[in-house]
């Protein structure tokens, strides 16, 4: 193993023991808002920074998961929980911080599945899957043992979008013999477009809205009505008969 490979290799593992790291204080976050104890900190900061990676190892059977034959991953878990019983995480750089953490775990651990799974010997679809898996699998067993739904099936910004992207692209670049440059842009892509989803609030839709006559009156009525609302004086001809765009089909009705 050449010199670059072990800064690219050491480079990896400093990004998959951070995310690790802040996926189990968010497990302890989610703890100290349902008003557990340390050992509801602790089960949920490990099964959120963890669970992923557990997921994805149990079904590849490829041996014991790595959570459980390298010590560092259960000890920075463990130690997320701790950070997590004691500090409220009240302040918008800590909040910040643990953001862009998350945001570059899901690119890695995305490639990180879907490369391990291309290593065992399975095809692309079951690698896509498993990154998938990897990167998002950890919060799911967390919303469920909290008795809530996923939050990665809607109500929330592009999380399981963005490790599907990272997953295609390192499944591609893998094939096509550049595996260290498609974890590279996997990170950064998976990364860039969580943080874009959350800055904008991106979201997937929930339903199929077919713009009927009555969807186009009703979205019209509201972009009038919120128009006035912020203009008071924009009355007149404009304003009664949806110019200016208004109401045409570019634009989605909205959801009540």
């Amino acid at each position: 193993m050449d010199t670059t490979t072990e800064t690219v290799t050491e480079i990896m593992r400093f990004v998959d023991l951070g995310g690790v790291l802040a996926n189990a204080i968010l497990g302890g976050i989610a703890a100290r808002s349902a008003r557990l104890d340390i050992v509801g900190f602790v089960i949920l900061a490990v099964m959120s920074g963890l669970g992923g990676g557990i997921i994805r190892d149990t079904l590849l059977q490829q041996g014991p998961p790595v959570a459980l034959t390298d010590p560092a991953y259960l000890v920075i878990a463990i130690a997320g929980a701790v950070i997590a019983f004691f500090v409220p995480f009240r302040g918008q750089w800590s909040n910040r911080t643990l953001v862009l953490v998350d945001a570059l775990a899901v690119g890695f651990w995305a490639a990180a599945g879907a490369q391990k799974t291309l290593d065992a010997g399975l095809g692309w679809l079951p690698a896509i899957v498993m990154g998938i898996i990897t990167a998002v699998g950890g919060g799911a067993v967390r919303d469920i043992l909290l008795l809530r739904i996923p939050r990665i099936f809607g109500g929330n910004t592009l999380y399981a979008t963005s490790a599907l992207v990272s997953s295609v692209e390192m499944v591609v670049l893998s094939k096509l013999g550049m595996p260290t440059l498609g974890s590279a842009v996997a990170l950064t892509s998976g990364a860039v477009l969580s943080l874009l989803a959350r800055r904008f609030g991106w979201t997937l839709p929930t339903e199929a809205r077919i713009p009927t006559p009555r969807l186009v009156t009703e979205f019209r009525r509201r972009r009038r009505t919120a128009r006035e609302r912020h203009n008071p004086d924009a009355t007149g001809a404009g304003a009664d008969h949806g110019q200016d765009g208004e109401g045409t089909l570019d634009s989605p009705p909205a959801r009540s």
